[in-house]
């Protein structure tokens, strides 16, 4: 993410020129605080990001919000009760006129309704709140839906809202995002019941054979019990008690996630259930017994339990990286942002009856502390989610802050340092603020590192992988696959070229040695957009120049693949011959591993646009194969021995 250098406003970010270093200001609250040249350094020298253009609720310059309203101006919003139908998303019609229109005039989505000063936490005595106390949750031109609305000063609009815990209320302002001016205001509207148990998201635990449910609703422990009704599919149901979490502004590292980004998450509950037959068909719904004995639930939802490890079995695995949110309604366009999330989602909710379970390998939202945008996320993702096991791992824009213990020190996150990913997803990791774990499924051993945290040679993460591939029985589950946001193997992105590296700055030096000793067949990494296959390769040179069909003992390296194209704004290639590259492509998209059985691979890569398949190759091997020893895959010998 490059520092926006602006007369209006300076963006906080790490620096991102080549050569040069520039001193900036990070405006926050009011309060302009210098960031130094030592940090500028650490930025430059640790790492090299590229640009995601700013999060639109950024450009919102709530800070200079003033209040003007004018006696003919109005907006209305209607319906004005949500989801009397149990709807967990509705459509939203505003009308809207203004007595001076322009064509800056925008209108924003605030949730809690109140917006006010007077809602607003005083950071310390010197430094009080601005007029708005929160950054509007999406927000959109006035004359998006009405091309005359500068000649006519009237306007109208579709807005999608999705319940979100709390009421709504519509503002019109003048003066642009950088000079926000209140014109008018709407009336509250609200959900019918805005605490309802909402986007269950499966994971898997921390045995083969149990399933977690995690849910977000408006009941704390004091007002309600939660817990999940479930079994058998036409069998009799039980009941599973969930745990709650959440969290505190005080838990947020910095701005905006601290400050303007803020807000209520609610209650994040996550149900363990557990000794599931394999591959047998469950349903569930999510439910709080509320203290006057009356139940609340969730719609009806199923699941198939995971197969036991080393299972023969048809098992089917997506892959991506760095998909972010969109907005279906057109609201909060973030530099081409939308096209391929949404993209990317609606392919894999189409083609969720050949889709077992989703890895999402870190920069899961792009919320960089604009907290209700996980609550967008997680609806939007709902219907893979609460059907197949939705694994995450961490990425930059869910970690990184400087002084927090993260690997790089940048800004990121927005100040949520691990918090939301870590506490609106699960994973069987075994301290959840380290997100490195292991999954066997099937005939799947999958190794997920946390490239957020130190991950070289020594540290407890570099141990804990090698444990994960070293402990693995290649007789049953024959497929090794490592997974991590940042690219740690080797990209052709012109940000990793530039740095001489085609990869993070000592990753390769890190891993390869394990890879090539364990006989880790596949890599796969985001953080880069677009998507990239190598040949296997180990030290630079690629051990096999076949390219779609390996067989027997050729493979004799790792194939890394960068599937970085879930949806966020593209990384250029560079226009440097790679040898090692045998596909690439700049455009959205994901991975598709599937195992027919403890013989036959078939890797895939589709487009988002179309769900077809662009490139792909097959392993075909046999046990003795991957027991036969490769270069630096077996010990030395001697004569002697």
């Amino acid at each position: 993410m490059f520092c926006e250098i602006s007369s209006l406003k300076l963006k906080p970010s790490c620096l991102l020129s080549t050569n040069k270093l520039i001193f900036l200001t990070v405006t926050e609250m009011g309060e302009s605080k210098f960031v130094s040249l030592a940090f500028l350094l650490v930025c430059l020298v640790v790492q090299r990001v590229w640009s995601h253009g700013y999060h639109p609720l950024s450009k919102v310059a709530v800070h200079k919000a003033t209040v003007s309203l004018l006696d003919l101006a109005y907006i209305k919003a209607s319906p004005a009760v949500l989801g009397l139908q149990e709807q967990t998303a509705e459509w939203v019609t505003l009308e809207y006129s203004s007595p001076i229109p322009s064509i800056d005039d925008w209108i924003g989505v605030f949730s809690p309704a109140n917006f006010s000063a007077s809602t607003c936490p005083k950071e310390n005595r010197r430094v009080y709140p601005p007029l708005l106390c929160s950054a509007p949750i999406k927000y959109q031109y006035a004359n998006y839906s009405s091309p005359l609305y500068k000649e006519t000063g009237k306007g109208f609009l579709k807005l999608l809202l999705i319940n979100q815990r709390s009421d709504f209320s519509f503002a019109l302002f003048s003066g642009g995002l950088s000079n926000p001016k209140l014109v008018a205001v709407s009336d509250k509207i609200a959900f019918a019941n805005p605490n309802a148990p909402l986007y269950p998201r499966l994971a898997l635990g921390k045995s083969w054979n149990e399933m977690t449910v995690t849910w977000t609703s408006g009941y704390g422990i004091n007002d309600a019990e939660p817990f999940v009704q479930w079994g058998p599919k036409e069998g009799d149901r039980m009941h599973s008690p969930a745990e709650t979490l959440t969290f505190t502004r005080d838990s947020m590292c910095g701005a905006p996630a601290r400050t303007v980004g803020w807000r209520d998450p609610g209650y994040i509950h996550t149900s363990h259930l557990k000794e599931l037959w394999p591959n047998k068909i469950y349903e569930y719904r999510i439910g709080h017994k509320l203290n006057n004995v009356t139940y609340i639930w969730s719609g009806n939802y199923q699941f198939t339990a995971p197969p036991f490890p080393g299972q023969k079995s048809l098992q089917r695995v997506v892959i991506f990286g760095d998909m972010g949110k969109g907005e279906v309604d057109g609201s909060n366009e973030y530099n081409n942002f939308q096209h391929g999330s949404i993209n990317t989602t609606q392919q894999l909710i189409q083609d969720l009856e050949n889709i077992d379970i989703v890895f999402h390998i870190g920069d899961i939202c792009y919320a960089n502390g604009y907290l209700p945008q996980w609550d967008q996320f997680t609806a939007q993702v709902e219907p893979i989610a609460s059907a197949v096991p939705y694994m995450i791992a961490s990425g930059n824009h869910e970690r990184d802050w400087p002084g927090t213990g993260s690997f790089y020190e940048n800004m990121d996150s927005g100040g949520e340092c691990g918090v939301l990913a870590q506490t609106m997803f699960y994973t069987p990791a075994s301290n959840r603020a380290k997100l490195w774990y292991s999954i066997d499924y099937g005939m799947f051993r999958f190794c997920i590192a946390d490239t957020e945290h130190d991950w070289r040679e020594g540290t407890e993460q570099y141990k804990f992988i090698e444990h994960c591939l070293a402990s693995v029985d290649r007789q049953k589950q024959p497929w090794i696959i490592f997974l991590a946001h940042r690219v740690l193997g080797y990209s052709s992105c012109i940000c990793y070229a530039e740095e001489g590296s085609f990869a993070e700055p000592m990753g390769r030096e890190s891993f390869q040695k394990l890879w090539q000793k364990y006989k880790v067949d596949i890599a796969i990494y985001g953080h880069v957009h677009n998507y990239e296959r190598t040949c296997p390769i180990y030290q630079n040179i690629c051990t096999n120049e076949e390219k779609h069909h390996y067989k027997g003992r050729t493979l004799n390296g790792t194939i890394h693949v960068v599937a970085g194209g879930g949806g966020a704004s593209l990384s250029a290639f560079t226009s440097l011959k790679t040898k090692w590259s045998i596909f690439k492509d700049y455009d959205y998209g994901f991975v598709k591993l599937t195992a027919f059985d403890h013989s036959n691979l078939l890797f895939e890569y589709k487009k988002s646009r179309d769900g077809k398949v662009y490139d792909s190759f097959k392993i075909s091997r046999d046990y003795r194969d991957i027991l036969a020893c490769t270069m630096d895959s077996c010990p030395s010998i001697t004569m002697a021995s």
